[in-house]
């Protein structure tokens, strides 16, 4: 019986950090905890998964170069990558159809508002 409780925690707990972890992936380009959440995924897998650990470790420390070189960098680069991320956002945005729900409240009549995906 002990062992079918371990198993099936050791499940669950695959089951949730992994479903964590895509979560935090899916967040990574737009701003907000993106990559915090992926952490917590990997956090989660990490007490049941070696593997997971090391992963956490290694992520961690591609995480923390990144935010190292990135604080070295001229105001233009800084400026580049937030601009990169400012047109994820706008076109994640545009392609759910959210400028087209505005266009229809607001009735704007711009037709190229609307998602091509939703059209």
């Amino acid at each position: 019986m002990e062992h079918i409780i371990r198993h099936s925690r050791r499940i669950a707990i695959a089951i949730i950090g992994g479903l964590v972890v895509l979560i935090g992936l899916v967040m990574i380009p737009y701003p907000g905890p993106g990559w915090l959440v992926v952490f917590a995924g990997l956090a989660i897998l990490a007490t049941e998964f070696e593997k997971a650990q090391r992963a956490l470790d290694y992520v961690g420390g591609i995480y923390e170069k990144w935010q190292a070189w990135l604080k070295r960098q001229s105001f233009y680069v800084k400026l580049s990558a937030w601009a990169v991320t400012a047109i994820v956002v706008v076109m994640t945005v545009w392609l759910l159809n959210g400028y087209g729900m505005m266009n229809d409240w607001f009735n704007l009549g711009k037709d190229w508002l609307y998602s091509p995906i939703f059209s």
